[in-house]
């Protein structure tokens, strides 16, 4: 068998193997050799002579091995283990393209689809405060409503309730990036949510090779993945040491906005988002800010309204296959909050005397019905829609 008989996609793969998934030594050996099949196909000394790492020269020799591990990818995406995109594939996140090392190869599962989408990443703790969890669902189904996709990185806490918030709506809102290889659920325990996201339109992509197991030094890959595919970067709740500032440093330097919500300052989990915000992140309080920031943007967001009825919403017509209703009611919880609403709009301060609620508790319920399209923004103030 030699390399000579490889077409440039099982090229591509096969160099992809050979050097272990390393960007730096896929793009130094393609742009130095003008492609991977001529890479592949170049003597051993001007691989050395181009500093070439032993490790990825010595499996480069085995041949066979390179051989069959690309007919075994070849044969498990024939078989709808899961799909592969090469940069050449229309279905590659354009996103990702604008980097200036994007992967050459992504495996992904579920709607493919979904990755052309305009996506906003939310992150944070693994380990969040109950209300920064609910808030980070409630932001992310909002946002999920207004038309965007919500990223993550499929990780415990902040990232599941993310995913959750975006599959809220019916229509599969959420784009995993996976730390391991396509075929390996990282933590053990979110089997669960990774069949969520696959069964209801979702999609889960991955950098790594397939069996690649969950080792620490990937993940910041994943991190840089999460920003790549993103308009933005939302960090709900996360400590200073959080890797959540890793993936919010590389959507600064990808020349992104990065959004932080602040929390009170004995919060010792919020302190990274502090840190963000004193940095120069902007802070936001409700997601519609979100939605007024991206819509000047520059990446040519169009704006879309921050107040709607599931029943007659503008994304009816964007979203015409996704399941809502023409009424809705509005649970027991929220009934004393609605209540104390009127026509006229009503500040924060107000309605925490009148209530009896604490702020936190307060913005949460006044998040929920608007969601449900019962209480609209005016000028920071609140009214019934």
């Amino acid at each position: 068998m030699s390399y000579q008989t490889l077409d440039e996609t099982s090229a591509t793969l096969a160099l992809w193997y050979v050097v272990n998934t390393s960007l730096t030594a896929f793009y130094k050996l393609t742009e130095q050799f003008g492609g991977a099949r001529q890479a592949l196909t170049e003597g051993l000394g001007a691989w050395q002579e181009l500093g070439v790492h032993n490790a990825h020269i010595k499996r480069w020799q085995d041949v066979d091995d390179v051989m069959a591990m690309v007919a075994r990818l070849h044969d498990e995406a024939g078989r709808g283990v899961y799909g592969m995109l090469l940069m050449d594939d229309e279905r590659y996140p354009e996103m990702l393209r604008q980097m200036y090392d994007p992967p050459p190869v992504l495996f992904y599962r579920g709607e493919v689809t979904r990755l052309s989408d305009r996506q906003v990443a939310i992150v944070g703790s693994r380990s969040p405060t109950e209300f920064a969890y609910q808030m980070t669902f409630n932001m992310a189904e909002y946002l999920a409503y207004q038309g965007l996709t919500i990223t993550s990185g499929l990780a415990g806490g902040i990232d599941k309730a993310a995913h959750l918030g975006g599959l809220s709506n019916g229509c599969g809102q959420t784009v995993g990036v996976m730390g391991t290889g396509i075929d390996v659920c990282y933590p053990k325990n979110h089997n669960a949510l990774y069949a969520q996201i696959i069964n209801e339109g979702g999609c889960l992509i991955s950098e790594l090779l397939p069996a690649t197991p969950a080792i620490k030094h990937n993940f910041p890959r994943r991190n840089r993945l999460v920003a790549g595919v993103s308009l933005a970067t939302l960090v709900t709740e996360a400590a200073i040491a959080s890797g959540s500032l890793i993936t919010a440093r590389l959507t600064a330097e990808q020349g992104k906005q990065v959004f932080a919500v602040p929390s009170s300052i004995d919060n010792v989990n919020a302190e990274g988002c502090h840190h963000l915000i004193r940095e120069g992140a902007t802070l936001i309080y409700h997601p519609s800010q979100i939605i007024d920031e991206l819509s000047g943007s520059v990446m040519g967001y169009n704006a879309l309204p921050k107040t709607f009825s599931r029943g007659v919403s503008a994304l009816d017509n964007a979203h015409e296959n996704c399941p809502v209703s023409a009424s809705v009611a509005i649970a027991p919880h929220l009934q004393g909050v609605f209540d104390k609403l009127s026509n006229q709009p009503t500040d924060l301060d107000t309605l925490v005397a009148a209530t009896a609620l604490d702020v936190g508790t307060l913005l949460a319920s006044l998040l929920e019905l608007e969601m449900i399209g019962m209480v609209k923004v005016v000028g920071g103030r609140y009214e019934r829609a």
